[in-house]
């Protein structure tokens, strides 16, 4: 991984394969350090401007995406570019629908989809995929191939 995270930073998942990726709330300053070259943003309207390649995903807050196809187009770009960049996914709060696309990134990256919540809970903040309906979603989350 040419530019990567530090694995020590706040927010920062290691997956399975080695990626690093950040999550974080966006209510909260953006962390020091170095900033995301690609970004997933998980909200229930466009972002304010962002000064580096990103992608929203519509998500209101506590539901699920509103475009099931978007937003596994978005995942698979984010985990391919994770590859050799920094990337990062962000809402709100960096809990709930961050969490959820995590743990559908994890599964991406081959974790079994019904240990994708304890994984991102372990690795990633204990309350990361908040409702039901969410742990529900990663439960049944299917990689299509590329």
């Amino acid at each position: 991984m040419t530019d990567s995270w530090p694995s020590s930073d706040p927010g920062v998942l290691r997956l399975p394969s080695g990626r690093l990726v950040r999550g974080r709330g966006l209510r909260h300053p953006l962390p020091s350090g170095p900033v995301p070259t690609f970004g997933v943003y998980l909200l229930g309207r466009p972002p304010t401007e962002i000064p580096w390649q990103s992608r929203w995903v519509r998500w209101p807050d506590f539901w699920l995406p509103r475009d099931d196809a978007d937003f596994r187009a978005a995942l698979r770009q984010a985990w391919e570019r994770s590859a050799e960049e920094r990337v990062e996914f962000a809402c709100g709060g960096g809990k709930g629908r961050t969490g959820t696309a995590l743990a559908c990134l994890a599964v991406l990256d081959g974790v079994p989809a019904e240990q994708a919540v304890a994984f991102v809970r372990q690795h990633y903040a204990r309350g990361a995929v908040e409702t039901p309906w969410q742990r529900r979603y990663v439960a049944r989350f299917t990689p299509v191939p590329a």
